[in-house]
């Protein structure tokens, strides 16, 4: 009878042991392969905390089953039971994507697997202790064997990088009268560059990068997939996470124009400093030739104050001596109006879907290259109406009877502070629903308590999201003299809904939900 339970234990510590290996390539995935980067989210606390809690059903299977007697079998077994449970693979705002990268570190974590219990089989009369230990320690160091797992690969992964780099370089070579538009920004890049294509899409044939393929090797796989000899322009989204990452897609494209939409402390973990920020992000300026045009938002501070010797437009929604200004913003359910003044002085105006301050400053950035790309502001207009809202970036839908603004997609202060205002223009109960920001190294504190006290008078209620994450913003909000009643702190996302429904107002609700934590610190 021992053997069944034996034969269930290796099954199911096997199901175990796989579904926690997904869960650290995902992470890996996730913190885009670096190691530096993989490193500095491991060392976080909370998520020292989850790699514990799951592997620790497995840490206590291990000796159980070592004792070997029926009911430790059994026991060993639930645990197992318990690490599958833990380790179930849950919906993620960005996916594992089984790349053939991603293949390849599971083969090689397989083979180091295998290894080891061949390494057992030759230990004798201890054997069953030997192999206990090794599975014991391949499940506890697997955070670590992944980056083992890396740098074996690594020379491989190099050469296949090559190749894709070089072949989506002879692409381009091979389109001379293509037109690259970068866009970079530590947030609003993305709704920017669906804006732009949408905009430019009335005159052009336009290719954007899709999604978040904001990384060299998304760019070289746009290039590679979807590049056609009729596109006449190209839209290159460009992300960053250290210093030199913008640089190296400029040096695969050769933008001819490029757009800086904003720059603040996101991702200020791993890039340590704000002038390490602003000197990546104007990395695409550097690039830009003689002849381009760099586009700047003006309404940012960083790079108001940043001068370059380019051929400079401008533009913002706050005044000033911008080129391209929006102005008389006006919010409503059905959308945002706003005035747009060209840098002719001629002035416009315009009616979109989209509502927000946030949302009208990357409109105006988009109309200022669709407009200096050759298209009238009159036949701005009707594209800019058709605007889509960019799923989870200040998104605004009705469920239930409530409007939703939907601005989940990882926050940042200034957008955090741009929603809220937004919240603020409503005449319903306004509900902000949040469970902080993350990724802001030492600024970690600082800067949720300042979204706090913004906050104060610009929502009726705050639904907070986790208690000790959300300790800086219960502190501002204080500070700020928040009624305490008016603040519900919950474990979830899902509390947090039962509770807005249940807060006792006949009014309609207008529910900001700020922020999802991105899926290595969900």
């Amino acid at each position: 009878m021992d053997w069944i339970w034996m034969l269930i234990w290796f099954v199911t510590y096997a199901v175990g042991a796989v579904l926690y290996e997904i869960y650290i390539v995902h992470m890996f995935q996730q913190n885009s392969y670096k190691p530096r980067e993989y490193r500095e989210w491991m060392q976080v606390r909370s998520n020292v905390g989850r790699l514990l809690g799951k592997s620790l059903y497995a840490v206590i299977s291990l000796p159980l089953v070592l004792v070997g007697n029926t009911g430790c079998l059994i026991a060993a077994c639930v645990m197992n039971a318990m690490t599958i449970l833990v380790n179930k693979p849950r919906q993620a705002k960005k996916p594992l994507v089984y790349t053939m990268r991603v293949r390849r570190m599971l083969v090689t974590t397989t083979v180091l697997y295998v290894v080891g219990m061949l390494l057992s089989l030759a230990a004798g009369a201890y054997r069953e202790r030997v192999c206990g230990g090794i599975l014991l320690a391949l499940f506890l160091v697997q955070p670590f064997l992944i980056l083992l797992v890396n740098w074996i690969n690594r020379p491989l992964e190099q050469a296949i990088d090559r190749h894709y780099v070089a072949d989506a370089a002879r692409i381009l070579r091979e389109m001379p009268n293509l037109t690259v538009i970068g866009v970079t920004g530590s947030y609003g890049k993305t709704s920017v560059k669906y804006f732009l294509n949408t905009l430019l899409s009335s005159r052009f044939n336009v290719l954007q990068t899709p999604g978040n393929y904001n990384t060299t090797l998304g760019v070289v796989r746009t290039i590679r997939e979807q590049m056609k000899p009729f596109h006449e322009i190209f839209i290159c989204e460009m992300g960053a996470r250290e210093v030199g990452d913008i640089k190296e897609i400029c040096d695969l494209v050769h933008p001819d124009h490029g757009i800086i939409t904003s720059i603040g402390p996101q991702h200020l973990q791993s890039f340590h400093t704000i002038e390490n920020i602003i000197g990546t992000k104007f990395e695409l300026a550097d690039a830009v030739p003689a002849e381009g045009r760099v586009f700047l938002n003006y309404d940012n501070g960083y790079i108001r104050g940043h001068k370059i010797d380019k051929n400079v437009v401008s533009y913002g929604t706050t005044g000033g001596d911008v080129a391209y200004r929006a102005y008389d913003i006006a919010v409503s359910p059905n959308g945002s109006t706003f005035k747009m003044r060209d840098e002719q002085g001629g002035e416009y105006e315009f009616h979109t879907r989209l509502v927000g301050n946030h949302n009208v400053q990357n409109i105006a950035g988009a109309i200022a290259v669709a407009h200096t790309l050759g298209i009238p502001m009159e036949k701005l207009r009707y594209p800019v109406k058709q605007l889509e809202s960019v799923p989870h970036r200040l998104q605004l839908s009705r469920q239930g009877g409530r409007i939703l603004l939907d601005d989940s997609y990882n926050s940042n202060k200034n957008g955090f502070m741009a929603a809220l205002d937004t919240l603020g223009m409503f005449k319903e109960l306004r509900i902000l629903m949040t469970p902080g920001m993350v990724e802001l190294g030492e600024k970690q504190y600082s800067e949720n308590k300042e979204v706090g006290v913004y906050a104060a008078d610009r929502c009726d209620y705050a639904v907070l999201v986790g208690r000790e994450q959300t300790k800086p913003i219960q502190d501002g909000l204080l500070e700020a003299g928040f009624a305490r009643s008016r603040m519900i702190v919950v474990d979830s996302l899902q509390e947090a809904f039962q509770m807005v429904n249940a807060i006792p107002d006949e009014r309609q609700k207008v529910v900001l939900i700020e922020n999802d934590l991105p899926d290595n610190y969900a």
